[in-house]
Parts: structure tokens; C-alpha cells; sequence
């Protein structure tokens, strides 16, 4: 019987956990609704909105900054997702909309790599692209990714919800 082994790793995230959105939703509706009611005491009813309040017209700029501000955010949580392939040339990876086409990185520039449990706040500041000087990583939840260690000394992590099966294709290509 002969084993057939799969000859690339594929994965796509996106951020979906629901305190990400119920915390975006509630602060973003918030938000919203306080320039809205001020907006509303402020220009309609022709009463100060406020200890310091703005005029009409900064209270209204700043109100249509807030909706821009707010929506963009959520348009960036919805269409965010972070694309990662991997096959025996290397490794390419897509964080839309930062990324419009693939990084790629060949095998030949790979040191080390490994699947890794990390702890995203503590050591990235959370979810999302993160830089640092040498060290820049790409994750949209969990706690596990890809942890490469470049020949040039430069650390990438890539997050992954499928550790397990990576770290399964990852034995199967170094063979």
C-alpha cells in the first residue's frame, strides 16, 4: 500500500471571536451615540453639549470623524484575514488588507522553524501585525503559529489555528 502524502499547507483566518466583536460593536455604538446625542442637544435643541463645549460645526466634524473612524475599523475586522501557504519551495503568507499579494520566503533563507505555543498580549502586544526590531508577527487569534528563525537573524511568527496539522506537514516536507 503506498501513503500519500499531501504536498502543501493551506490555511485562512479571520478574526471571528465574539468578544473581539461585542467589544468593537459596544464601544463603536457608544461612541457613535454620544456624539449623536450631543450633536442633537447641542444643534436641534440649541442647548451647550458639555462643560467645554465645541461649536456646532466641530461638534459636527467630530461626529462625522467618529462614524469614518468607527466604520473603517469594522470594515477592517470584516474583510482582515491572514492567508498562509506552505509547500517544499517555502513559505508565503497574505495579511489583506496589508498586504495586497504574497511574502514569500524560500526554504534557503529558513534557519530554524517550528510550531510554537506564544502568548500573543505578552509577548506581541495582542492580535494583528506586530514589528518589532527583529521580530514581527502575524496572528489573528489562538496562541499557537509558525515561529521562523531567518539566517539573517530575523524572527517571523505566523499565527495558526491548525497546529497540529502543521506541524504534521512540516515533519512530512523535512524528510
Amino acid at each position: 500500500m503506498q501513503t500519500q502524502f499531501k504536498n502543501s499547507f493551506y490555511e485562512v483566518q479571520k478574526f471571528r471571536q465574539a468578544w473581539i466583536w461585542i467589544l468593537m460593536i459596544s464601544l463603536g455604538l457608544m461612541t457613535i451615540g454620544l456624539f449623536g446625542y450631543g450633536c442633537y442637544k447641542q444643534i436641534i435643541l440649541g442647548e451647550k453639549f458639555g462643560n467645554h463645549p465645541m461649536t456646532d460645526t466641530g461638534l459636527m466634524i467630530a461626529f462625522a470623524l467618529v462614524v469614518v473612524v468607527i466604520s473603517f475599523l469594522f470594515f477592517l475586522l470584516v474583510f482582515a484575514k491572514l492567508t498562509t501557504q506552505i509547500d517544499n519551495r517555502g513559505i508565503n503568507y497574505k495579511f489583506y488588507p496589508f498586504h495586497h499579494r504574497f511574502h514569500s520566503i524560500g526554504w534557503d533563507v529558513v534557519d530554524h522553524c517550528n510550531v510554537v505555543a506564544y502568548q500573543p498580549v505578552k509577548e506581541f502586544g495582542g492580535w494583528g501585525f506586530r514589528y518589532f526590531k527583529n521580530k514581527r508577527a502575524y496572528n489573528v487569534a489562538g496562541d499557537k503559529g509558525l515561529q521562523l528563525i531567518l539566517k539573517n537573524g530575523k524572527k517571523l511568527l505566523i499565527g495558526t489555528q491548525k497546529g497540529s496539522e502543521l506541524s504534521s506537514f512540516l515533519n512530512q516536507i523535512r524528510k
